[in-house]
C-alpha cells in the first residue's frame, strides 16, 4: 500500500493524497466487470463504476502484472499496511508527512517493483 502525492491521483480523488494497494492482477477480480476505461496520463489505465463512476482499479505499463485498487473501496483496509510514499516532490505545501516510511520524490517504481503485489 503506498501513499500518492502527484497531482493526477489528487484531482482523480478529490484529496490532499491518494492511497492505493496493489494486487497481482490475475488475483483482482470486478463482477459484473470493471466498467470503463480510460487513459488520460500516458502508461496508465484506469477503470471506473458504470455506475457510480467511481475509480476501480489502475494499471501501470512500467508495473506488469500488478493492479493498483483505491484503498477507499476495499472492503479489507484496515489489514493493509503503507509501504510508503510516492511523488513527495508535487505534495501540497501545507501538507504534513508525519510518519517514517520511505518516501520519493518522484514513481516509487523501483519499490513496488521489488516488492511486488500483494499476495
Amino acid at each position: 500500500m503506498t501513499y500518492c502525492h502527484c497531482s493526477d491521483c489528487r484531482r482523480l480523488t478529490g484529496a490532499p493524497v491518494a492511497a492505493f494497494a496493489a494486487f497481482a492482477l490475475q488475483q483482482v477480480q470486478f463482477t459484473p466487470s470493471k466498467g470503463p476505461r480510460k487513459s488520460v496520463t500516458k502508461g496508465v489505465d484506469r477503470w471506473f463504476c458504470a455506475g457510480c463512476g467511481s475509480q476501480l482499479a489502475a494499471t501501470y505499463g512500467y508495473l506488469p502484472g500488478q493492479i493498483y485498487i483505491p484503498l477507499g473501496i476495499i472492503d479489507q483496509a484496515a489489514t493493509l499496511q503503507p509501504q510508503g510514499h510516492s511523488h513527495t516532490d508535487s505534495a501540497l505545501p501545507w501538507f504534513h508527512i508525519d510518519d517514517t516510511l520511505p518516501r520519493d520524490q518522484g514513481s516509487a517504481r523501483v519499490r513496488l517493483q521489488d516488492a511486488g503485489p500483494t499476495s
